[in-house]
Parts: C-alpha cells; structure tokens; sequence
C-alpha cells in the first residue's frame, strides 16, 4: 500500500548514503570493551562477528553438508557479512554460500564490490528482496541477521518463512535490539534515564543527529517515517513462541542514550567524569534489569527448531524473564 511504500523509499533514502551503518562514538566502545567482552565470552565470542562465525560454524557442523548454505536478513552493505565469511574460512571452512537479502540496491553493490575486494565473490553472494515479503528458494543451513530485525514490520511472516527455509539442524543467529517500538524507553527505563540526563552538563544534551538541544531528555519515536524500531518490542516474544533458543544474552536499557551517535560523541573517554557517569549509569541498568523493574534492549540469541533444547544464559536474564509484561 501507499504508506508501506513511503516507509520502504524513506528507509531506502536514510541508509543509501550510509557506508559505515555499524560507526559508533568512542564512548560506546570503552562501555563494550569493559561490560560487553566479559558478557560475550563465557559463550564463545568476544563481538558480533565472532559470535555469528562460531554458531554459523556449528550450524555447518551439525547439517553434515559439503557445502553449507547460509543466508543473512537484512544485511546492508554486507561489511558484517564479509568479516564473518572471512572468519569462516579462517576456521577452515573453506566451502559454503553466504547469501545476503537486501531491499537496497546501492547497498548490495556495496557489499558486491567489498566481496569481490576480499576474494570473497564465491562465498558472498548478494541477493535483492524484501524481508517483509520474503519466499526463500531452497533451504539453509544457517541463518543470520545482524541489527536488521528491528526494521521488520511483517515478523510473523517472516520467522515463519525462515523456520520452514532451515534445515532440521539448522541454526538461526541473531544480534538485535528488542526494547520498545520506536527504541523509545517504556515508562519505568524513563523516568531513570531523566534522573540521569539533569547529571548531563548542558553541552552534552545537543542531538547531534536531530541538531537540537534536549534540557530534558525527549523519548523520540525512530518509526514514526522509516521502518526504525518498527516493531522492536514484538521480537523476543515471537521468537519465544516460534523457536527454541539455544543461547540468550540480554543487556543494555538506560545505558543506550548516552552512548548512541546522537549524544556519545560528547563524551571524552579519556576524562574521569565522563568515565565514571558510564560505569554508574551501566552498574543501574545491571541492577535494575536483574530485579526485573526494566528489561534488556539489545541481545544475541541462537535459536533452532528444537523446542525442547536448554537455553544457556546470564544470571536470572532468561528470555522469558526479559518479555517485558504487557508490552505486546
């Protein structure tokens, strides 16, 4: 319909002129480097990328195939995906497809262009197609989507579409954000984000992004014209009521404001204040999310088939634990 095809030109519009969608303030790495590495190792990765080698690995190992086919959702200009092919072969995996599903075209040659520059053009092989609308041909080993989720309005259809594309053993690796549509705040993560924000010296309040200054933080909706956090909050629960998880680990809720590009650029990693605000606002988040009075907004998850298989995750942060109540 019309207003879809408005949100998709909108969508089109906004990430074609991005070459680093993944670029992100200093800041953002010393909180991952010091909280995040230590949340990721105990299951096999130190980042993203290595987490999704590892479990595309284990996919390929349990399928049994000469030639794994794997295929990632929404995957941009396919720079994640052309580390992981290269952490792939670097494993030994020298065999395998890696197809990426893209509705940006100037994407895709991106991808197209950093495949053919990484000797990667046999394993990494970019795909048009919507998401929303996605009929996969044939059958994958492995599934990935990397901070695409979240830009899904129809994902029903779509987890449906994946789960009868795996193969029985087949693994679906996810990195992506899961807090409120719109990557708003729900009401109790606000009014501490606030508490947090009149700590803020007056400079350090400017919207980079939306160049304007916020005295008091604004809970903006990101899918009011793009597909951006379009249906965030709907993510964990469907894919508690399709999938069976293997791996969860949930993090991140107050923490995201001040590390995000339109107010983590103000922040100097090397002052001692500006440290030190990180480390109390990320110690309220561990604190609060773990007594359940907010819950994660980011996650890395593998799921399969098997309803029936143990989850492994941190602390008492279950996947069920973190469905916020009421939120669907």
């Amino acid at each position: 319909d019309a207003a879809y095809q408005a949100r998709i030109a909108r969508e089109t519009e906004i990430f074609s002129s991005q070459v680093n969608v993944h670029d992100l303030p200093a800041v953002f790495h010393y909180w991952s480097n010091r909280y995040l590495l230590p949340l990721y190792e105990p299951f096999g990765a130190r980042n993203p990328d290595e987490f999704f080698v590892t479990y595309l690995l284990e996919a390929a190992r349990r399928s049994g195939s000469a030639k794994p086919r794997f295929v990632s959702l929404g995957s941009g200009n396919c720079d994640t995906e052309v580390r992981v092919a290269q952490g792939l072969r670097e494993r030994g995996l020298v065999d395998f497809t890696l197809e990426c599903i893209d509705i940006n075209p100037i994407m895709l040659e991106r991808g197209r262009a950093l495949a053919a520059e990484a000797g990667l053009s046999a394993h990494v092989i970019p795909v048009p197609g919507d998401f929303n609308r996605w009929k996969p041909e044939g059958q994958f080993d492995g599934v990935m989507a990397n901070q695409s989720l979240h830009h899904v309005e129809a994902l029903e259809a779509l987890f449906d579409a994946t789960s009868q594309a795996m193969t029985p053993h087949a693994l679906f690796a996810i990195s992506d954000m899961i807090g409120r549509n719109g990557h708003r705040r729900w009401p109790e993560a606000l009014s501490i984000v606030r508490e947090f924000w009149q700590d803020l010296p007056n400079h350090y309040r400017y919207n980079v992004q939306l160049n304007r200054q916020e005295s008091s933080f604004e809970d903006w909706d990101c899918s009011s014209e793009s597909f951006e956090g379009i249906r965030a909050q709907d993510i964990l629960p469907l894919l508690i009521d399709r999938f069976g998880f293997e791996l969860f680990v949930g993090y991140g809720n107050l923490i995201d404001p001040f590390i995000d590009r339109s107010f983590g650029h103000h922040f100097d990693t090397d002052a001692a204040w500006d440290r030190d605000f990180i480390d109390r606002v990320h110690a309220r988040d561990e604190a609060e999310m773990q007594a359940g009075h907010i819950t994660p907004t980011h996650m890395l998850a593998v799921v399969g088939k098997d309803r029936a298989v143990n989850c492994r995750y941190r602390l008492n942060l279950s996947p069920e634990f973190c469905v916020r109540p009421n939120s669907r």
